[in-house]
């Protein structure tokens, strides 16, 4: 039986009031004292001013299929990726051997921008289920500590209000998509 897929998450370097103080310095104003409101941080998110790169994440999958880790590491921009090697010399196994479907070991650190970024892929319903299963499974543990963050991360046709693949899913001519679409728009 093969491992499961699990995932460990670990929130760091992430202080919605830093955040908020360098939104203040783009203004010229001093540092604040509260917690930003949710409706505050939402707004920031949406905008994707450069504060939010302030907020740094941590996570790591267990036994995740080579393949898809290939997916992720497409990603460069506001996220750095280790993935455990498969060099022969390290392992002992023969690396030519080794199938597509090799489990690795994928640690990522990104920011806000980068998550948001990499959600309009790989939440896609063109991408394929097992990338679109890690990716969730992040988000729903993301959600956990910062629902706000989540709530932004999107696939690309709710980002934009339309579908701008070669061929669609069909998706962005829904009910489904049209709920999606207010939701994201209104904060809810």
């Amino acid at each position: 039986m093969e491992p499961t897929l699990s995932l460990k998450f670990v929130k760091t370097r992430s202080v919605w009031r830093d955040v908020a103080d360098a939104a203040r310095t783009t203004v010229r104003k001093e540092e604040g004292q509260r917690e930003p409101s949710s409706a505050w941080k939402r707004r920031i998110l949406l905008s994707e001013h450069s504060p939010i790169r302030q907020m740094v994440f941590k996570w790591k999958w267990h036994n995740l299929k080579y393949w898809v880790s290939v997916h992720f590491v497409r990603h460069k921009v506001g996220i750095e990726h280790f993935v455990s090697t498969q060099r022969t010399d390290r392992t002992g196994v023969n690396r030519n051997e080794s199938p597509q479907s090799a489990l690795v070991d994928h640690e990522c650190v990104a920011n806000a921008q980068a998550l948001i970024t990499i959600s309009r892929k790989r939440l896609c319903r063109q991408a394929s289920p097992e990338t679109l299963q890690a990716w969730r499974m992040l988000l729903d543990e993301l959600r956990a500590s910062e629902p706000e963050l989540a709530s932004v991360c999107v696939p690309e046709c709710v980002y934009r209000g339309f579908c701008p693949e070669f061929t669609s899913c069909g998706y962005a001519a829904s009910e489904a998509f049209r709920q999606a679409l207010a939701a994201y728009r209104s904060g809810t």
